[in-house]
């Protein structure tokens, strides 16, 4: 069995556990993240400026340190992906659904109408429970 599902496994008897750990992974990588940019940023900025680099307040590598971090969390609890692209999109790109802005105008409609469809499926199934709990109730009577 492999670390990512050894430790997934674990954290799914413990959802609290596995909500926090996940959650600072990713306060860690997107620190990780704008550290990183800042730093980097301060850096052209005076590097430019023929300025010395001395100037540079704090740690290089508190940015990408927090980065890495948080990666190699996200990944061992296997929350990197459904943490930033989301489960639905996952899916449906499983399913071979396009994204709505590449459907045709047709594509839509059909969908539209394969919706309505099921809603009055849907309807009909519930106005049909109801007709014979009302049967039952006048026989019980």
């Amino acid at each position: 069995m492999r670390f990512e599902d050894r430790i997934r496994i674990y954290l799914s008897h413990r959802p609290q556990l596995y909500a926090l750990v996940v959650g600072i992974g990713i306060v860690l990588f997107w620190r990780g993240v704008w550290h990183t940019a800042d730093f980097l940023h301060t850096y052209f900025a005076l590097f430019h400026s023929n300025l010395t680099t001395d100037s540079l307040s704090g740690a290089w590598w508190d940015g990408p340190l927090s980065f890495a971090v948080g990666i190699i969390i996200l990944f061992a609890t296997g929350a990197f992906t459904s943490s930033f692209i989301g489960n639905e999109l996952i899916l449906s790109g499983l399913r071979g659904e396009k994204k709505l802005n590449q459907k045709t105008e047709v594509e839509v409609k059909e969908e539209e109408e394969s919706i309505s469809d099921i809603k009055k499926g849907l309807k009909n199934v519930s106005e049909g429970i109801e007709q014979l709990e009302k049967k039952l109730g006048s026989k019980s009577k």
